[in-house]
Formats: structure tokens, C-alpha cells, sequence
């Protein structure tokens, strides 16, 4: 029997997916839920699990974009195990180093048999001597005098040697040093790239997209994390982060302004009484958002929790889409990767987004007084459609009040009962 394997559909709105890689080869005997392909959608990369045991036929190429419910591969149920193989999944890795040595041999064998022999033995290459490349004591002096490296110049004398000539039209590289490295590589970007690049310009293009800055002294949450945080992590089994504060201060501000928790609808503006905050991921195959639903009636715990657990799935490319579907707002932090300052693009259709940074040691004026603390530079990117900039500034106002007093404004001034000590 001939089981005809179709693409399974991702998730809604997806129409697409593209073969990012085959895990088996064309003949193979593969077994039921085994992977045999990944495929990526514009929103995430799924595995393709074999629907029943057989011998596969292959129907799409690595790279093609197939429409979902078509066929991707055959298998023919009917085909019996091939002797001596194990229980464990046969796999591809590439090449002919991924099939067995008899198919080599055997494709060798066709290579010499289809290679027609004339009885004439290929040319020698110029055989190269010890001039070959040296350059004539007139040469090498006005090569110096250019700073040039002789290896970088085909010579037109005897044997290949560099002439006066030789050296008199040679022209020094501009800008790149001498017999630098100047290959290059293409390759194709998955359809998840693609499709964040898409969503980057689309942003950029159909948004009244402006941002708004602030710095926050992250003094008070450093010492609440200093004097709770090994206990927090032993009860818990979570680190107590930053992205908890950050996220619960978001919740506080949105319930100020809910324009920033709006999005457009046509000609209306669609406000939520609840709050989904995306948090953007870097992942294998790119930027993942995945989203933490209704944060405000999450504690510290569960937002350390869901954090967590959603950026290992993200890392580990087991992320779903409905896992980074939705979202009211999005929260970024470029400071792990040591970014100073920027400017975070909205993450349509949503209307605000927060961008965390580095968080540097600085010297501020505190009553009067200089002091050191570690300061963190704050964005907030919106919508200026709908979000004006009185309330963009009260809003990044507000976060910042709740992070430099987080006691008093996130934790009703009991910090044990926050943290569920």
C-alpha cells in the first residue's frame, strides 16, 4: 500500500511551509513517527514525523515551498525492513558519506562505466620551478617601494618570474591588505528570516513609529535581588531575573495607558483588558517572540517560570506557534548581547514595545551628592497613530518609577509575600 504523506497545517493563517531539510534519503526504510524532514513556516520550524513504517519516496527538494495539504513523500507500507538493520532511525547527513559503501561503490562503478576513455592522458599542469613567483632584483625593489608582496603578482617571465614590468604595472590593493581573503559565501534564508525581515520593513513602512528614552538606577532591584534571590531560587527553581520586574512594572503601566496596550482595526482601535506580553528570543533559526498570556496575574514565580520554560523550547526549536501567537506587547533586551542604547522596532500589530539595554556602573547626582549606581537605558518604540507622546513618556515614566522603587509600586511593601517566600 501506498501511503501518500501531505504537509499538515502549522497553525491558522499559515498557507506554506518550506523543506528546510531532509533527515532521510530518497529509498530509505523509515519508521512510523520517525522524523524525516524539518519544515519551516513563516512563525517556527516543526519536524515532519513519518505517518507509518516503509520505504520513502521523496516528492519536494530541500528548499521548495509547498502549500500545505500537498504531498511531500511517499511511503510504501508494504515494504519489508531491510535484514541487519537496527531498531535506531537511519538518518542523513549529507552527501554519499550518509548512505552505505555499497551505494558508493556502486555509483563509482556507474561514474567510471558513463566516463568515456579516449586512451589519451590528461595534460600535465606546468610543472613550476624555483623562479616561479620570484621577482628580478629591478622587480623586487619597485615592489617594495609599492609595498607589495610578490606572491600577489603573476609573473610573465621565463618560469613564471616577475619582471621589471611585471612590477611597474602592478597595482596595490585599495583598502584590502595584499593577498587577503577576498571569497564570499550565499545561502538561502529560511522562510522564519524571511518572514521577520518581512514583518521588520512592514513595521517600518506602515507605522507612525517613533521612540522615546529614559535611564532607570537599577540600584534597589540589584539589593532586593542580592539579599532574596539564592532563597527565591531554592523554593522555586528559577533565578529571580530581571525580566519578572521589568514584566510586572509593563503590567502597572499598560493599566495606566491603556492606549499602549491598543492596537488599529481597520478605522477602530482595539483596546485589551488583558495583558499578553511577548518576549523576543534569540533562537537557532532566528528571532522567536514567544508570548506569556495574561502576565498580569502572574507572580514573580510564574513569570520566572514561563520565561524560562518558553526560551529553553525556543532554543531547543520545540517552540509552537500557538506558543508565539497573539501578544499585546513586547518586551526586548539587546543587553545581553551588550547593546548600550537603541531603538526596538514595533512587533505588528502591536502598538509599544520596551527595549531593555546593558546596565553600566555611572556617576549620577543623588540629593546633591555624586554617587555610582548601575544604570540601565530604557526604549520604548510606539505607534505614534494611536499612542501620543504624552502618553509614550508618562508611560516609560511610570516603568521607570516602578523599577527604582519596586518594594513600594510592585510589591505592595511586602516583599516576602510578593516573592512567596
Amino acid at each position: 500500500m501506498i501511503l501518500e504523506m501531505k504537509v499538515p497545517s502549522p497553525g491558522e493563517s499559515i498557507t506554506e511551509v518550506e523543506i528546510a531539510e531532509w533527515l532521510v534519503q530518497d529509498g530509505d526504510y523509515v519508521e512510523k513517527d520517525q522524523a524525516i524532514a524539518e519544515v519551516d513556516s513563516d512563525k517556527a520550524t516543526l519536524e515532519l514525523p513519518a505517518e507509518a513504517s516503509g520505504t520513502i519516496t521523496l516528492k519536494a527538494e530541500e528548499g521548495d515551498a509547498v502549500e500545505v495539504g500537498a504531498i511531500v513523500c511517499l511511503i510504501d507500507t508494504s515494504a519489508a525492513k531491510p535484514e541487519g538493520e537496527g531498531d535506531a532511525p537511519a538518518t542523513y547527513e549529507g552527501g554519499d558519506e550518509g548512505g552505505n559503501s555499497e551505494n558508493v561503490a556502486d555509483n563509482l562503478k556507474k561514474e567510471q562505466e558513463q566516463t568515456p576513455n579516449t586512451g589519451e592522458k590528461a595534460p600535465n599542469p606546468a610543472e613550476k620551478t624555483y623562479a616561479s613567483g620570484a621577482a628580478s632584483p629591478a622587480a623586487k625593489k619597485i615592489l617594495a617601494e609599492k609595498d607589495m608582496d610578490a606572491s600577489a603578482i603573476k609573473g610573465t617571465g621565463k618560469d613564471g618570474r616577475i619582471t621589471k614590468d611585471d612590477a611597474v604595472k602592478a597595482v596595490p590593493s585599495m583598502g584590502t591588505p595584499t593577498g587577503g581573503n577576498r571569497g564570499s559565501t550565499s545561502s538561502k534564508m529560511s522562510m522564519l528570516r524571511r518572514k521577520v525581515a518581512e514583518r521588520l520593513v512592514e513595521a517600518k513602512n506602515t507605522t507612525a513609529m517613533l521612540t522615546t528614552f529614559n535611564e532607570v538606577n537599577m540600584t534597589p532591584i540589584f539589593e532586593l535581588r542580592k539579599q532574596y534571590k539564592e532563597d527565591f531560587k531554592a523554593k522555586h527553581g528559577v533565578s529571580l531575573g530581571f525580566m519578572s520586574f521589568f514584566s510586572l512594572a509593563v503590567v502597572r503601566a499598560l493599566k495606566m495607558y491603556p492606549a499602549v496596550n491598543s492596537m488599529i482595526n481597520g478605522k477602530n482601535m482595539l483596546t485589551y483588558d488583558f495583558v499578553d506580553i511577548s518576549i523576543a528570543v534569540s533562537g537557532p533559526k532566528g528571532l522567536m517572540v514567544p508570548v506569556i498570556r495574561n502576565a498580569e496575574n502572574l507572580s514573580f514565580r510564574g513569570i520566572e517560570s514561563e520565561v524560562k520554560r518558553l526560551a529553553i523550547r525556543a532554543r531547543e526549536g520545540q517552540i509552537t506557534v500557538d506558543e508565539m501567537t497573539g501578544g499585546t506587547f513586547t518586551i526586548t533586551n539587546g543587553g545581553v548581547f551588550g547593546s548600550m542604547l537603541s531603538t526596538p522596532i514595533i512587533n505588528p500589530p502591536q502598538s509599544g514595545i520596551l527595549g531593555m539595554h546593558n546596565i553600566i556602573e555611572r556617576p549620577i547626582a543623588v540629593d546633591g551628592k555624586v554617587e555610582i549606581h548601575p544604570m540601565m537605558y530604557v526604549a520604548l518604540s510606539y505607534d505614534h497613530r494611536i499612542i501620543d507622546g504624552k502618553e509614550s513618556v508618562g508611560f516609560l515614566v511610570a516603568i521607570k518609577e516602578a523599577l527604582e522603587s519596586p518594594e513600594e509600586l510592585l510589591m505592595d511593601n511586602n516583599v516576602k509575600k510578593a516573592l512567596e517566600m
